[in-house]
C-alpha cells in the first residue's frame, strides 16, 4: 500500500482536545471529517489512520510540479520556498576556527571550522550577508616564551619552509626550560618589548603571524573554507584600554582585596556571580576562556565589529567548555549599555574522542586530512572500478573530507562523539562516502544516457512506488532547510540527504534507464537528475564538494 503525501492530526484541530481524549474518539472524528471532504483535481484520495486524515496528491501532478521546480530553481531549489518569504534578509558576523598562531593547527579546531563554515554557507544560501571572521590567538605571554625560544633554537630556513612545524618544535624545546627563573625573566622582557612596540621584537612576532596565516590558508583550502577577515587579539591592545576606561566610568569595575578587577553580574548586586576581567598587576587578562575570565579584548572586538559591520546577528562557534565565558561576555556588554548583546549567539559543540592515526594519538589537523586521504585512496584502489578516475588523489581528498564531515554532523552538535575510521569510511550505510558514491553514480548515469530534457517528459511514466518515494522526499527539502536555519543544526540536512541517497539507490536498481522505452527512459533520467541536483545542493551547504567519479 502506498504512503500518503500529507497527514492531518485530528488532535491538532479540535478545540478542547486533551490527553484523555480517547484514541477511538479521535479515530471516529477523523472518519467523520474524512467523509465530509471531497477529492478534486489535486487530491485524488482521502483516507484515515489512527487519529489522522491522510491525503494523496494526484501522482502526475506531484511528479510534474516537483521536477519543474527543481529544474527551474536549480541551486536555489528549496531556498525559494514560501517558508522563507517572511524571513528578513540580515547581516551576520560569524567567528569560527580561531586557532592559536605559531602552533600547528590542532584537531580541536576542526569542529569549529566545519561547523562555522556550514552556518555561513546556509546563511549565504538563504540570501543573508555574511562576514566570516577568524579571530586568531596571536598575543600573550606565550609569545614571550616563543620569542626567546626562537632566539635560542630557531632556524630561519626551517621557519620559511614549514613554519608551524618548526615553531611547534621550538615551543616544545623552550617549554622544558619554562620553569627556569632566567627563561621566565627573558620571556617577560620579550613580551614587554612587544607591548611597547619595539621594532625588532615586533618584526619577529609579525613573521610568526604572517607565516602561520599563510600555512593556515593552505590548510583551509584543503577544507574548502575561506575567511573574509583574519583578526586577532593583537588588534585590540589600544581598544582594550578604552573598554577598561568605559567599565570604570560606568562604575562597573570593582576591585577585590587582592586587587583583581571584577564585574558584578548578579541580579541582586551581591557579588554572587562575578566575572574577573583584570589581574591584580593591572594587566588585561589574556583569554583563558575556560576560567570565566573575560578579556577586555573580547569586549573590544565585539564593539569594534558592531561599529565596523553594523551586523544584525553575531555568532561565535566554539566548544561547549566556553559557554559560561560567552554568557558573561554578553552580560557585560549589556551592562555597558549595548542592547545588541542580545543578538549575539554562542553555537557550542561537544568534543571528538579517539581520533588516532596509524602512528598513534593525533593532534594535528593536517595529519588527519592526510590519513583520511590515504585510507580512502587505499579503499578506492582495492575496488575494481577505480582505474579510470582522472585524479584519484583529489577524489580521495574530497570523499575523505565528506566522511569526516558527515560523521561529525550526524548527531546534535552539543554531543561528544567517539570517532571511528571504520565507521566513517564505509561505502554502504549512513556515511559521507555513501553520499559521494550515490552522487557519482547518478552523474555517470546522466553521462551515459545524455542529459535529460524536461520539456518532453511524460510524467505518467513515473508512477511506480519507488519513483513516488523519491518525489515525495524531494518535496520536503525546504522544510529541512527551514529547520536547520532555525536551530543551526546540520543534522536535519544530513539525515535528509542520507535518506535521499538510499531512496535513489533503490530507484536506480528497480527503475532502469537502459533498455526501457524512450519516454520511460527520459522520465527516469529526469527523476535521477532532480535527485542528484538536490543531493549536490545539500552536500555543498555542509561544506562537501560532490565528486563525479569514484
Amino acid at each position: 500500500r502506498h504512503v500518503a503525501d500529507f497527514q492531518l492530526s485530528i488532535a491538532s484541530v479540535i478545540e478542547n482536545s486533551s490527553s484523555d481524549c480517547l484514541a477511538q474518539d479521535l479515530h471516529l472524528q477523523a472518519q467523520q471529517l474524512a467523509e465530509r471532504l471531497k477529492c478534486d483535481s489535486i487530491v485524488t484520495e482521502i483516507s484515515t489512520g489512527p487519529g489522522t486524515v491522510n491525503f494523496t496528491i494526484n501522482r502526475e501532478l506531484l511528479a510534474k510540479t516537483v521536477l519543474q521546480q527543481v529544474w527551474k530553481d536549480g541551486s536555489e531549489y528549496g531556498v525559494k520556498s514560501e517558508l522563507f518569504s517572511t524571513v528578513p534578509r540580515q547581516k551576520a558576523v560569524i567567528e569560527f576556527s580561531s586557532p592559536n598562531i605559531a602552533k600547528k593547527f590542532h584537531i580541536g579546531h576542526l569542529r569549529s571550522t566545519i561547523v562555522g563554515n556550514f552556518i555561513a554557507n546556509l546563511k549565504v544560501a538563504l540570501g543573508h550577508e555574511v562576514v566570516r571572521i577568524n579571530y586568531l590567538g596571536d598575543w600573550g605571554m606565550q609569545f614571550g616564551l616563543l620569542g626567546v625560544g626562537f632566539q635560542s633554537f630557531g632556524n630561519k630556513e626551517k621557519l620559511k619552509s614549514s613554519p608551524l612545524q618548526h615553531l611547534f618544535e621550538v615551543y616544545v624545546q623552550i617549554n622544558k626550560a619554562a620553569e627556569d627563573e632566567n627563561t621566565k625573566k627573558l620571556a617577560k622582557d620579550f613580551f614587554r618589548k612587544l607591548e611597547e612596540h619595539d621594532e625588532q621584537t615586533l618584526s619577529i612576532w609579525k613573521q610568526f603571524r604572517d607565516l602561520s596565516i599563510e600555512e593556515y590558508i593552505r590548510i583551509y583550502k584543503r577544507l574548502g573554507v575561506h575567511f573574509d577577515e583574519y583578526s586577532g587579539e593583537s588588534f585590540y591592545q589600544q581598544k582594550a584600554q578604552e573598554v577598561l576606561k568605559m567599565l570604570e566610568d560606568k562604575g562597573l569595575l570593582q576591585k577585590t582585596i587582592k586587587g583583581t578587577g571584577i564585574v558584578d553580574l548578579s541580579e541582586k548586586k551581591d557579588l554572587s556571580t562575578v566575572s574577573t576581567v583584570m589581574r591584580s598587576d593591572g594587566t588585561s587578562l589574556y583569554i583563558t576562556r575556560q576560567f570565566l575570565i573575560i578579556s577586555f579584548r573580547d569586549l573590544a572586538a565585539a564593539i569594534d565589529r558592531m561599529n565596523k559591520h553594523s551586523w544584525d546577528t553575531m555568532i561565535y562557534v566554539t566548544d561547549k567548555s566556553q559557554s559560561n565565558h560567552f554568557q558573561h561576555l554578553f552580560q557585560i556588554l549589556k551592562l555597558m549599555g549595548y542592547d545588541w548583546a542580545e543578538r549575539c549567539q554562542h553555537v557550542s559543540f561537544g568534543l571528538v574522542q579517539g581520533m588516532k592515526t596509524r602512528r598513534g594519538e593525533v593532534i594535528f589537523l593536517e595529519d588527519v586530512l592526510n590519513e583520511v586521504r590515504s585510507r580512502m585512496l587505499q579503499n578506492m584502489t582495492s575496488t575494481k572500478t577505480t582505474k579510470e578516475i582522472q585524479d584519484p588523489v583529489e577524489t580521495a581528498e574530497k570523499v575523505g573530507l565528506a566522511a569526516l564531515i558527515i560523521q561529525d554532523f550526524r548527531g546534535l552538535l552539543s554531543s561528544d562523539y567517539q570517532f571511528s575510521w571504520d565507521r566513517a569510511l564505509q561505502s554502504r550505510g549512513d556515511t559521507g562516502v555513501f553520499l559521494q558514491y550515490t552522487h557519482a553514480r547518478l552523474h555517470s548515469l546522466e553521462q551515459m544516457h545524455g542529459n535529460a530534457e524536461l520539456t518532453d517528459v511524460n510524467v505518467a511514466c513515473l508512477l511506480e512506488p519507488d519513483a513516488i518515494s523519491v518525489l515525495q522526499h524531494l518535496l520536503r527539502y525546504d522544510e529541512v532547510l527551514y529547520r536547520s536555519s532555525q536551530d543551526l543544526q546540520p543534522k536535519h540536512i544530513v539525515s535528509y540527504l542520507l535518506t535521499l541517497s538510499h531512496l535513489a539507490a533503490v530507484a536506480h536498481k528497480t527503475l532502469p534507464v537502459k533498455g526501457s522505452a524512450p519516454d520511460v527512459a527520459q522520465a527516469r533520467l529526469c527523476l535521477f537528475h532532480a535527485a542528484r541536483s538536490v543531493l549536490a545542493n545539500g552536500m555543498k551547504l555542509l561544506g562537501i564538494t560532490p565528486v563525479t567519479q569514484m
